[in-house]
């Protein structure tokens, strides 16, 4: 009896453990559900802001007729594509829909009646409230007002969220009854459940009505902001202490049978499970808060030790500083020698960082080749001196794969308080250090400083008018061609096209305030078919002329850029030997295997292609020859030295290597007599620059044509052509 009670109570502890793992089990599935769900709802708002917040959004949302293909790429169908919505709405101020998204296929407005019993009230919630929703568990702040909440929308499941159509400057000012609303629309279906079931191990994860489980399952009730119940996610609950029960019932016969002995192995067993299922949660909240390649800490460690950080230097007034750091030449490293290659670098680095800090420094990495240092209460020296030791140890040699190899670091400083005491604020600050340290050069370091923070709003401004004026460039955009005129006859050979940006306050802007803008925001791809296209156009009108036009690096190795260029010389009738492509000598360099092939299509359907620029890059006459390019137009900072001696036989140089490979030669920026006379001395072929002719609009190239006579043959030293103005 004594065995048989002391086996009961050791079953009946058993079963009691079981259902307490079983409980807490349970218990951990509704906390993560419930999360997951509020999340979802949470990741939706977010998606909204991404367009809901800007000025263009809001002009776009008011513009009558609308922009309906401006409206799919940035309010309607992007949302399907780019956050999975199902259907999107934009209403007025009045609550009429003005358009409509269902599907990833824009539909017509009148489709919102099907969901206004349940958006309508949403709606009058968002215009009658200023207050920003708080986000879950500290994660990206939300920015503007909303309203999200689960409903039954055409039979289904969904989760609804409104937005309201915001400035992001703060110019545009309207009442929250005068603003547009974005409705965002996800439906809850069965591949969404089955998702959250296999990321968070609840099997059998589905929707029900309603709460039908059996003794066996598990429910969540997914509830509106009224609580009312629109239906249960229902799921089978992982339950380790029924199944270590279940394991273990052949050992308790054993136990009963031979003694209290193999009673205490079972309780030293169950003791041992415990004890594993401790080590693994602290394995597990160590691997959330580490790096699992170099054991640093990663963001989200590096976030609350920063907030933690900041908020002792607050109480206490004493500095610390942020630095953001970017390794040189990693991307190198990968596609050299391979992404394990590019880890094992990513260790070593990680090691120098941290023995170059102090103990109780943190040191994190943010991923990919971004690590960040927090350094407690330093002084100017101090940073000084960590900094440069980094930018050293960096620069030192690295050993991968057997080979050594050489990186380098960039590193932004942002410091606390001098630049406030706002994680966001500190961070954007380093960020934008770290970008000055890249643009300087690299392989340094830079401190922020507030002018710094004035050219970020510059390029942010230079951006946003330009996009205004790329939205009609007939409006703001001109084009001026510079004649080319050969150097034996004086005959206008050719133009050049010449992009000019008609700012409404700043006037006439050259290329070189905003085409760098324009690749930097992606827009360079329409401005460089929308030069194309207008240049052809207006070539029609000059027979017999060639045109040139530059291309940008990014447009040439667009895998369209020839198909572009071919539908413009379709659809205007030129010529294709009429047409000439400019580009860079460094474009070329830069990437030349893709710009090879594009040059060789062109010339394939007998389109010339000139380099610019040439001297001014890294490359070779071999290269020009392997690409076969038909010009080389001599840069103007040679033509500009022809007076001295060295510069003088440089250019006689480049004109001898240039007709031994039976290529033609354009010498650009020539402003005085005696450069022409030696230009045109040495055989260059044709010449460009302000003593022939300006750049002029397209009208005066015609009324040129009409009227210019080419200047007879001249004898050497001769007076070239007279100056076109």
């Amino acid at each position: 009896m004594a065995a048989l009670s002391i086996a009961a109570l050791i079953v009946a502890m058993l079963l009691w453990s079981g259902r307490e793992v079983d409980r807490m089990a349970h218990q951990r599935d509704r906390s993560i559900v419930t999360l997951v769900l509020e999340q979802s709802m949470e990741r939706i708002a977010h998606a909204q802001e991404s367009t809901t917040i800007w000025d263009t959004a809001v002009i776009e949302a008011h513009k009558r007729p609308l922009d309906m293909a401006w409206m799919d790429r940035n309010l309607g169908i992007w949302f399907n594509e780019y956050a999975g919505f199902d259907e999107v709405y934009v209403l007025t101020s009045t609550g009429q829909p003005i358009y409509a998204m269902r599907g990833g296929k824009r539909v017509i407005p009148e489709n919102y009646i099907a969901v206004e019993d349940v958006a309508g009230p949403m709606v009058t919630r968002l215009r009658h409230t200023n207050v920003i929703p708080k986000t879950i568990d500290g994660d990206i702040a939300m920015l503007s007002p909303g309203q999200a909440d689960f409903a039954i929308v055409r039979g289904r499941p969904a989760i609804i969220s409104a937005k309201p159509i915001l400035s992001d400057s703060g110019n545009i000012k309207e009442k929250p009854e005068d603003q547009a609303v974005h409705l965002g629309i996800v439906f809850l279906d069965q591949d969404f459940f089955a998702r959250i079931g296999s990321q968070y191990g609840l099997a059998d994860a589905r929707y029900q009505i309603a709460d039908g489980a059996d003794g066996g399952e598990s429910s969540v009730a997914l509830l509106d902001h009224r609580r009312h119940v629109i239906g249960y996610l229902v799921w089978r609950p992982f339950a380790p202490g029924q199944q270590v029960t279940i394991m273990m019932a052949p050992v308790l016969a054993l136990v009963i049978l031979l003694s209290i002995g193999v009673i205490c192995m079972l309780a030293n067993r169950l003791a041992s499970r415990t004890i594993d299922l401790d080590e693994s949660r602290l394995q597990a909240q160590h691997q959330a808060m580490h790096d699992g390649l170099t054991g640093l800490a990663n963001r989200a460690m590096f976030e609350q030790r920063f907030d933690e950080a900041l908020g002792r230097s607050r109480r206490h007034n004493t500095p610390l500083a942020l630095l953001f750091i970017d390794l040189d030449r990693f991307k190198k490293v990968n596609d050299t020698l391979g992404h394990p290659a590019g880890d094992l670098l990513i260790e070593q680095v990680a090691r120098r960082l941290v023995a170059e800090v102090r103990g109780y420094d943190v040191v994190a990495r943010l991923g990919g080749d971004e690590f960040a240092v927090l350094i407690g209460e330093p002084d100017q020296v101090a940073i000084d001196g960590v900094c440069s030791r980094i930018v050293s140890q960096l620069g030192l040699p690295f050993s991968v794969s057997g080979a050594q190899t050489y990186i380098g670091a960039s590193i932004g400083v942002a410091i606390a308080p001098d630049h406030g005491f706002d994680r966001t604020e500190l961070t954007r600050k380093a960020d934008i250090a770290l970008y000055r340290a890249k643009a300087e050069g690299r392989s340094r370091y830079v401190l922020f400083d507030p002018e710094m923070d004035e050219d970020v709003r510059a390029r942010e401004a230079m951006d946003r008018e330009l996009r205004k004026a790329m939205a009609d460039c007939d409006s703001q955009l001109r084009i001026h061609y510079q004649p080319v005129f050969s150097a034996r006859t004086g005959a206008i050979t050719g133009v050049e096209a010449l992009l000019r940006w008609q700012h409404p306050i700043n006037g006439l802007v050259t290329p070189d305030a905003f085409i760098r803008a324009a690749e930097e925001t992606g827009l360079i791809e329409v401005l460089g078919q929308w030069v194309l296209r207008r240049a052809v156009e207006d070539a029609k009108a000059w027979p017999g002329l060639r045109v040139a036009v530059n291309a940008s690096p990014i447009q040439v190795r667009s895998r369209k850029f020839v198909d572009c260029v071919t539908s413009a010389l379709a659809e205007s009738g030129l010529e294709a030997e009429r047409l000439e492509i400019e580009i860079t000598e460094t474009a070329l360099m830069a990437a030349s295997s893709e710009v090879t092939t594009a040059l060789r299509d062109l010339r394939k359907l007998g389109i010339t292609c000139a380099l610019d620029d040439f001297g001014t890059g890294y490359s070779s006459l071999s290269h020009i020859r392997d690409i076969a390019v038909d010009r080389i137009k001599i840069d103007r900072s040679f033509v500009h030295a022809v007076n001295t001696v060295p510069g003088a036989a440089l250019v006689e140089a480049i004109v001898s290597l240039a007709s031994a490979n039976g290529l033609q030669l354009t010498a650009e920026g020539v402003e005085t007599d005696e450069q022409y006379a030696f230009l045109r001395r040495v055989g260059c072929h044709e010449i460009q620059g302000y003593l022939l002719a300006r750049p002029m609009p397209a009208e005066q190239v015609t009324a040129l044509l009409q009227d210019f006579q080419p200047t007879p043959r001249l004898p050497s030293g001769g007076s070239p052509p007279m100056m076109i103005a």
